[in-house]
């Protein structure tokens, strides 16, 4: 599992039909940053990722991806490399809490 947050979200008009009725966002993943482990930095690429909490612009989450993407309730016949499995409600590295600040 990976931190993201969520920076966006993408609408397609034609999809596979199992895809229909789900949301896909767009995730920026988050790294502990090496030089200050006090903070997160953003990673540099981005992710599309399948949404099955109802996640929301900004929000922080886990998510996973490859075969363990397809592993969530009702993703298993899915054609999806992403997904979200977790809303993040708090990061604590180093025994100090870096998310929320």
């Amino acid at each position: 599992m990976f931190l993201a947050r969520v920076i966006g979200s993408i609408v397609c008009t034609k999809k596979d039909e199992n895809m229909r009725g789900r949301k896909l966002l767009l995730l920026r993943p988050l790294l502990v940053d090496e030089a200050n482990p006090a903070q997160l930095r953003p990673g540099s690429n981005t992710i599309v990722s399948v949404d099955t909490l109802g996640a929301g612009l900004g929000d922080v989450v886990l998510f996973c991806q490859g075969s363990s993407a397809r592993q969530g309730a009702g993703l298993k016949t899915l054609p999806v490399d992403a997904a979200v499995v977790g809303l993040v409600d708090s990061v604590e590295v180093l025994g100090k809490r870096i998310h929320p600040q």
